[in-house]
């Protein structure tokens, strides 16, 4: 069961341990000496404020110290934690502070994470300490999580994998394809191959909307419409063909529309011009003229030139 931050136990540990000479003591005795080797004590500095976020804080009585290591680069941090009662899950507990104090020194625009050492001092009704204090004993098979905690984690890197390697993986196969080659100008050249996943019958007409939708979203094709209809005109499903056209279509209805209104504009705009001039040549002051067609005074005292 955790216990409250403000009990008497953790009241006078976090106060002494708070005094820099009392805590270099207490790490110069019990730190195991390979770490105490690390460690340049002379450089203890406490961290101020709690660096545990609001879903710890409750549960923590934390002392965080920062020192530079024996050759003076880079930096330690020791975690000193108390405990009064026994917590099945404490090794766990000191891995998530520990990864908060790593982050702590992220923010503070640090590029490398920092070794964070926890320590955690017991003195609870039960003795000896009767849970192990490797995190990873917490699993229900340890030797599984050490080798996905203690060694790099998978990466799928899409923009190193040979296209033709992609095309293998069935029902992901469109979706890796197209992230792979989203910010390709000239999308023509993955025509062949969409052909060839579509005709597998793999992607449904709802998972190729949502495909298109993020094609034009966030490609940058130089012609989409032109591209969309070479599709259509080659795949064999015909679900698949009418979604293609009906979006090509929408697409060049919305830029003929576009291009509509950008003209009617641009008359208003040539119209309004000429009205102003006309009424600036007659004698009319410029304010009145802005105020009445609408133009910038900027504008108008180019035209009056």
């Amino acid at each position: 069961m955790e216990r409250a931050t403000n009990s008497p136990h953790d009241a006078v540990f976090k106060h002494l341990l708070s005094h820099r000479a009392t805590a270099r003591d207490f790490l110069d005795i019990h730190l195991p000496a390979p770490l105490r080797a690390l460690c340049n004590l002379n450089t203890l500095r406490l961290e101020s404020g709690s660096f545990i976020d609001d879903e710890l804080r409750a549960s923590h009585s934390d002392i965080l110290y920062s020192l530079q290591t024996q050759a003076g680069e880079g930096y330690i941090y020791l975690l000193i934690e108390h405990q009064s009662s026994a917590d099945r899950h404490m090794a766990f507990r000191l891995m998530r502070y520990a990864i908060a104090a790593m982050q702590r020194h992220l923010d503070k625009g640090h590029t490398q994470l920092p070794l964070v050492i926890p320590l955690l001092f017991y003195h609870g009704r039960v003795s000896p300490w009767p849970y192990p204090m490797c995190w990873l004993a917490g699993f229900a098979d340890p030797d599984i999580a050490r080798r996905i905690y203690g060694e790099d984690f998978p990466l799928i890197d899409i923009t190193s994998t040979p296209d033709d390697e992609i095309m293998r993986h069935r029902r992901v196969a469109m979706l890796e394809l197209l992230q792979k080659h989203i910010r390709q100008r000239d999308l023509m050249d993955l025509h062949e191959q969409l052909v060839r996943l579509l005709a597998l019958g793999y992607t449904s007409r709802r998972q190729l909307k949502t495909l298109l939708h993020y094609l034009l979203q966030a490609g940058n094709a130089a012609d989409p419409v032109a591209f969309l209809r070479h599709l259509a005109q080659n795949v064999p499903r015909r679900p698949h063909k009418e979604t293609l056209m009906n979006i090509a279509q929408f697409l060049e209805q919305r830029g003929h529309q576009q291009g509509l209104q950008q003209g009617l504009e641009q008359g208003e705009q040539l119209a309004a011009q000429r009205i102003a001039k006309a009424m600036l040549e007659n004698g009319l002051d410029l304010a009145l003229v802005a105020k009445l067609t609408g133009l910038a005074p900027e504008r108008l005292a180019l035209l009056a030139h």
